[in-house]
């Protein structure tokens, strides 16, 4: 939330209340008409009204803004926190509603899946790929030797 729009409001709103305690404090002095008083009154509050419905207008737009920001901002953090493996489970039970109420299937989910599998296939395969990377140094070592010395007769 935007704080200082608030608290510029307050001060107008405020200023408003200053300024009508001041018409109602002259209604009490002889030499003023009270129907100029009353009037002048009537002008401050409808300016007062004018400036609320001008802010609350905007206010929806402020709110919504930062409501979309706010859902936004969470469902983001929500899904860095989510288990992957959290979706297979959603499914499953989804499938089993389904098919306690006679439904048919909208997934099939593979028999005999485990959770774990991915998790295999990717320590395994980092695995090979550091394997690979190991024999393909062995293969061809970095050649540690100077610089070949220039040919006979070609300048440099």
């Amino acid at each position: 939330m935007k704080v200082h729009i608030f608290q510029k409001f307050l001060e107008l709103n405020q200023s408003f209340d200053n300024l009508v305690a001041g018409l109602k404090g002259l209604e009490s002095v002889s030499f003023f008409q009270r129907d100029l008083i009353r009037q002048a009154l009537s002008d401050v509050e409808i300016a007062r009204v004018y400036g609320n419905r001008e802010f609350f207008d905007n206010f929806e737009k402020i709110v919504e803004d930062d409501a979309r920001w706010a859902y936004r901002f969470q469902r983001s953090f929500a899904e860095k926190l989510k288990d992957r493996d959290d979706i297979y489970l959603e499914v499953s039970h989804t499938e089993e509603r389904r098919k306690r109420k006679g439904l048919p299937p909208r997934v099939i989910i593979v028999p005999d899946w485990n959770m774990s599998d991915e998790d295999r296939y990717d320590d395994e395969h980092a695995r090979q790929k550091t394997r690979s990377a190991v024999k393909r140094r062995r293969k061809h070592p970095i050649a540690s030797s100077p610089e070949p010395a220039p040919k006979k007769g070609v300048r440099s």
